[in-house]
């Protein structure tokens, strides 16, 4: 098994955490943010320390990789790389929607067949979110929506469809659909991606560290219609 440094910065929340053979044994998150550039320094020192102070080496530093804040990404992606450089540690990003998952599988009875559709909050109705199956297969890949009645109809038509994260509570009078069905207290936190983390560095998912680039809500607003913005 192996030992993970991770990293989340993606919303206004900023957390810490270390796992070793698929246990958490570190954790550090503030919710008062934002203010990444203040605690996050912190948050990593106290952590090297509790495994250099416990002879743990570790295997690699998984980020929370977005969509999410500009300057939050930049921040946790930048310490990620610094102490990928230093350590010569293997490099993992995990998508920030598939994180916001985790949580729902592990602490909710959400049925066969129903859909997870996390959000991460925009500007007036929009949202940046997917719909994934138990398994977190993608059924629809991430995207910029404006949320009205109609946008994820098609689904809810066929199956039972959870929303969650901090783009879906604005939504949910809008949304308006006997299978629609809304999760409170979701967010992004480093603690859960330790199995996303774990399975993406057994199976070679690693990325460049030199190369790397989060995937920031902008580079979602460039690619959306002009009719949408």
């Amino acid at each position: 098994m192996a030992c993970i440094l991770h990293i989340d910065t993606s919303t206004d929340v900023c957390s810490v955490a270390v796992s070793e053979d698929s246990h958490v044994i570190f954790d550090q998150e503030d919710h008062s943010g934002p203010n990444h550039a203040e605690r996050l320094g912190t948050f990593v020192d106290e952590a090297l320390s509790f495994t250099d102070n416990h002879a743990i080496p570790f295997d690699a530093v998984a980020v929370s990789g977005g969509p999410g804040s500009y300057t939050g990404l930049r921040i946790g992606v930048s310490m990620a790389k610094g102490i990928c450089y230093a350590r010569n540690l293997k490099f993992i990003s995990v998508p920030t929607l598939e994180l916001l998952c985790v949580p729902v599988l592990l602490r909710e009875l959400v049925p066969e067949g129903a859909l997870l559709c996390p959000m991460i909050d925009a500007r007036r109705m929009e949202v940046y979110a997917a719909l994934y199956d138990r398994a977190l297969k993608p059924v629809r890949e991430v995207g910029a929506d404006v949320v009205d009645s109609e946008t994820y109809k098609p689904w809810l038509d066929e199956r039972e469809v959870y929303f969650f994260g901090g783009g879906a509570e604005k939504c949910m009078e809008t949304i308006n659909h006997p299978n629609a069905h809304y999760i409170d207290g979701i967010e992004p936190i480093a603690k859960w991606m330790q199995p996303l983390a774990e399975r993406r560095l057994l199976n070679g998912q690693t990325e460049d560290v030199a190369y790397y680039e989060p995937f920031y809500l902008k580079d979602f607003v460039a690619k959306m219609p002009k009719k949408l913005l």
